[in-house]
């Protein structure tokens, strides 16, 4: 990102940069902290502008802190913070939070859905790499987790779904990604290696893959839709298809399951919330 000769006015949502070696500007959403000391936290924020970084937030848990106490994970807000080098890391100069997500927390599934998003983007986004629309997808996902009517099993699926096709690791759902055929058989797989779905005649020759039941199926078909801004109902055993799916994907691309996985997938009712809605 070029740097600007000078400060320049901060508009919502948009990065504001300052001289090389000062400081600069971001919203950021807090995925995780660590103790640093006995008053200090290292942080770990999704900026909209700088992609992932990790600072030092000195003196954070001190109640007359800039930040006003310990940052809190899920936290959203307006951070100030001096870059990292190759030596150390960046270092927290203002935190002012905007958003404490605080509904979040009123039911273990909400909670737990949202800890998932967080851990998904935290893994699979590189620091320092920006990806100002997933910032965008993960603001929005955690405000409809918020809402009172949020169809939770939904809202994760259409963000793992984003969030994958935004970083490159999903293709294109609409035909078979080994021979180009149609999908429309009586078997259909998916393949993580191959980023993309397998007729029944190329899954036969592929060492690794998932088999789509009918839920799974008609889940694909909404995620299109809804990807494609038409308002459709995603009905919660599509929605708990499309999770399963989607998690294994996740799971054979980190080579490991995420932490929050078994907690989101097993939750009764397909992670709580309303049975079915928009995300």
């Amino acid at each position: 990102m070029a740097q600007a000769s000078g400060a320049v006015g901060v508009s919502p949502g948009r990065a504001v940069c300052y001289h090389r070696g000062m400081a600069e500007r971001d919203s950021a959403i807090c995925l995780r902290t660590a103790d640093w000391s006995e008053t200090s936290q290292v942080v770990h924020f999704l900026t909209r502008g700088h992609g992932p970084v990790r600072v030092v937030a000195k003196g954070s848990k001190r109640s007359k802190s800039k930040s006003g106490g310990a940052i809190d994970i899920l936290s959203e807000g307006d951070l100030v913070f001096l870059p990292s080098s190759r030596e150390s890391l960046g270092t927290l100069t203002e935190f002012q939070e905007t958003v404490s997500h605080t509904p979040l927390r009123r039911s273990a599934p909400t909670l737990n859905a949202a800890l998932y998003l967080i851990e998904l983007a935290s893994a699979l986004i590189a620091e320092g790499d920006p990806h100002p629309e997933v910032f965008d997808l993960l603001h929005n996902s955690l405000a409809r987790l918020a809402s009172e009517d949020a169809p939770v099993a939904a809202v994760v699926a259409y963000f793992q779904w984003r969030l994958l096709r935004r970083v490159g690791l999903l293709g294109d759902m609409g035909a078979c990604v080994s021979c180009g055929g149609e999908i429309g058989g009586a078997e259909l797989f998916f393949s993580s290696r191959q980023g993309g779905l397998l007729c029944g005649d190329c899954a036969g020759q592929a060492p690794e893959k998932y088999r789509l039941d009918a839920n799974a199926r008609a889940a694909i078909a909404t995620l299109q839709a809804l990807e494609a801004r038409r308002r459709v109902e995603f009905p919660a055993p599509q929605a708990r298809a499309a999770n399963r799916l989607l998690a294994y994907h996740v799971t054979e691309q980190l080579g490991r399951p995420p932490r929050m996985a078994r907690y989101v997938l097993e939750e009764p009712g397909g992670t709580g919330g309303q049975e079915q809605g928009t995300p």
